[in-house]
């Protein structure tokens, strides 16, 4: 495998490690779709783990405004699945330092946690393992902002955009592989249900 898998690659490896699964799933916003991946079945593997972070992290390099940076480079990271990513991307990079946002309960805005204290104009690279709806990204990104913080790009190990995924332009925006699931805005219209193809439900 090169430095940079090819899409191929990392596709090959997600469903090596049951990542990445065809079927019928039925996401909790009620969208349902004909192949679901979970990154973190993937990243349980160091080797994988480790392949996977160092080639996001060349990725991000090739861009000469952010390498000037990275001395002074956070990444920000929502937990919980995307900190193997940061923290993977972080010392492939040798960034500044690695920190996360999270929930006390599902109803909650995330926040950082007690004495995380952003400096104002702090430099951030946003990690997830996946960027699907791009909500909770989105939410970050308002989040590091509000309290000073200036985002100069996003990274995830996969991109699976849905038919609402929120955009990110104009932000450098990189990923190792871009899956092209099929989805359905309900049970009404899906071609799943309607052939009587059993369902899974998913949390995430």
């Amino acid at each position: 495998m090169e430095l940079v898998p090819t899409q191929e690659e990392v596709v090959g490896l997600l469903r090596q490690t049951g990542a990445l699964r065809d079927g019928h799933f039925e996401y909790p916003n009620g969208l349902h779709a004909n192949e679901y991946l979970q990154v973190a079945l993937a990243m349980r593997s160091y080797q994988h783990s480790k392949t996977m972070s160092v080639a996001l992290s060349r990725l991000v390099r090739a861009n000469t405004e952010i390498r000037a940076i990275i001395p002074e480079l956070s990444i920000v990271a929502p937990g919980t699945g995307g900190l193997p990513v940061a923290y993977g991307v972080c010392e492939a990079l040798r960034a500044h330092q690695v920190y996360w946002a999270e929930r006390s309960e599902d109803s909650e805005p995330l926040h950082f946690r007690q004495y995380f204290e952003m400096v104002p104009g702090e430099k951030v690279l946003l990690v997830d393992d996946i960027l699907r709806s791009g909500k909770q990204l989105s939410e970050l990104k308002k989040l590091i902002e509000a309290k000073g913080g200036h985002v100069v790009g996003l990274a995830v190990i996969v991109y699976q955009p849905t038919p609402k995924t929120i955009k990110f332009d104009p932000l450098p925006f990189y990923y190792l592989a871009k899956l092209d699931a099929t989805y359905y805005m309900d049970a009404a219209s899906c071609d799943l249900c309607k052939r009587g193809a059993p369902v899974e439900k998913v949390w995430i």
